[in-house]
């Protein structure tokens, strides 16, 4: 499929299993798969019909959703093993979603031999969307992003909450994201944060975002140094930022503090 054909999906997918669900779930429409960790009818359909329609494109790819590994777990390690793959994650920010927030996302990327090479994030109530190809850029709504260095005290955010309000060395303390990664990196992208950190990044909510910041100028790897792979194994530490001089200022940070 073409890139506009993928990102016409991802908006017709949202507005007809999505946004009609936008403060109007029903309580039987919303589950835990774990304590905190919401689902809900929203997510289903639109991973199925995402899934179904990138299967039927690409019958050779490996299709990895976030709610479908709850019930395959060697889904997993076919995506790894996968020369062709895609991710998607149906609702990205799904406790933004139950609680009536606009920060939420519908995200998909394609992976050859386990390397991001396009990526899309769909805003549907900020009517935003984002679209990346290895080697041609990021782009919001057909304008080129290109993201500037941060300053000398630049400021991040992070999903980790016990670390809200910590500080690493000098640098400012670190504020909560956006809780949702289809909203994060393009406020890392655009400007209104220089650096993020997470904890166990997951393919289907850092593929896309990853390759839509490095495309835009900025820097994403694990705290040991390490790049982010999004078809390995990695459950430490992700740094996300704004350039590589600033990932290079928050692993040297990171290093310094025993608290890690």
């Amino acid at each position: 499929m073409e890139t506009d054909e993928i990102l016409d999906l991802i908006k017709a997918v949202a507005e007809e299993v999505v946004t009609p669900r936008f403060r109007a779930l029903a309580a039987d429409e919303v589950a835990e798969k774990n304590p905190g960790d919401l689902v809900t009818i929203a997510d289903r359909e639109a991973e199925e019909r995402l899934t179904a329609a990138l299967r039927a494109a690409h019958p050779d790819a490996v299709v990895l959703g976030e709610e479908a590994t709850a019930s395959d777990p060697g889904l997993v390690q076919r995506f790894r093993a996968a020369d062709h793959a895609f991710t998607i994650d149906p609702v990205d920010g799904t406790k933004n979603f139950v609680a009536g927030s606009p920060d939420h996302a519908v995200m998909v990327a394609e992976l050859r031999r386990g390397e991001v090479v396009r990526g899309w994030i769909w805003q549907p109530q900020h009517e935003r969307a984002y679209v990346a190809e290895r080697g041609a850029g990021a782009w919001c709504d057909g304008q080129r992003l290109v993201r500037a260095p941060a300053g000398p005290q630049p400021q991040g955010v992070t999903s980790r909450r016990s670390w809200i309000g910590r500080t690493l060395g000098s640098l400012p303390p670190l504020e909560l994201t956006w809780v949702c990664c289809g909203v994060d990196y393009p406020k890392v992208a655009e400007g209104a944060a220089d650096f993020a950190l997470y904890w166990r990044p997951s393919a289907w909510d850092h593929s896309p975002g990853s390759l839509m910041l490095t495309e835009a100028g900025g820097h994403v790897g694990m705290a040991d140094g390490d790049p982010y792979r999004p078809a390995g194994d990695q459950p430490g530490l992700l740094v996300v930022a704004a350039d590589p001089d600033t990932h290079a200022t928050v692993l040297a940070q990171l290093a310094a503090d025993p608290r890690r």
